[in-house]
């Protein structure tokens, strides 16, 4: 099995487990991942995900090259059927989930690697995790999304240095970029990850959902089409039990302390 996933309570970890190959994404591996996010979209007892990789050296190496050149020497429909559609479906899907997604990076994030942790809403490093956009040195552009991507996060000039160049950046370096949120020694990694899910379900679920869908489907939007979007996801909110109760919660113990 080369994906894991084990749940604690409302969390779940799903983890990629091919340390032998840097956790390397071949594409049994892309199909088992979006299987498992199918599964846990699909849970209502479930309301975040954290994604890792096995070991310490990497979250993933990126795609594993040899199905990918199986797939190139075939011609390039069999190349965007193969690598394109399977590798952008995986990072659309975390991008689009309507869980919170924290990849937990716990090594090298290179290529498709470093292209899931710039579709996931949030991310955290631990320190010796690095990051790098190689696939310019197989002689093609970032196919899972990240020559889209990765310059809306960090910048148009930013982005293309990592893309025109290839080299690798520090986790430090990455989360002055926006890349990541924030860097912990490896060993908190998956705690802190767990830390932020506890901090982001102790909301109402419909509310969680409503905000990742505003900010994912506005953030590249004109302005007046993403506040429409903003009023779209607020609407959906007002007839629901998280509404009904924050406000209730939030008017009792303004009462309360009206009355010390």
């Amino acid at each position: 099995m080369t994906v894991r996933i084990e749940r604690d309570d409302q969390v779940v970890v799903i983890t990629i487990d091919r340390e032998h190959k840097l956790n390397a994404l071949d594409y049994p591996t892309i199909d088992a991942l979006l299987a498992r996010l199918d599964l846990v979209d699909s849970d209502d007892g479930v309301r975040a995900v954290v994604l890792t990789g096995a070991g310490r050296r990497a979250f993933s190496a990126g795609a594993d090259i040899p199905s990918l050149a199986g797939s190139i020497a075939g011609g390039p429909e069999r190349a965007v059927r193969e690598i394109v559609r399977r590798g952008q479906a995986l990072t659309r899907r975390i991008e689009e989930f309507p869980k919170p997604v924290i990849v937990a990076v716990n090594g090298l994030a290179y290529g498709g690697g470093c292209e899931i942790t710039e579709a996931a809403p949030l991310a955290i490093a631990a320190e010796h995790a690095t990051f790098a956009k190689p696939e310019i040195s197989l002689g093609f552009p970032p196919p899972f999304g990240g020559s889209q991507r990765l310059p809306r996060h960090v910048g148009r000039k930013r982005g293309l240095e990592m893309i025109l160049t290839g080299d690798p950046i520090p986790a430090a370096r990455a989360a002055e970029l926006g890349l990541v949120n924030t860097v912990v020694p490896a060993g908190e990694l998956l705690d802190a990850a767990r830390d932020l899910a506890a901090r982001i379900i102790r909301h109402a679920p419909t509310a969680v959902a409503a905000c990742l869908r505003a900010v994912t489907r506005g953030v590249n939007l004109p302005i007046d089409e993403g506040l429409a979007v903003e009023a779209a996801s607020f609407a959906a909110t007002v007839p629901t039990d998280g509404v009904r109760t924050g406000l209730r919660r939030f008017l009792d113990r303004t009462a309360a302390a009206d009355r010390t």
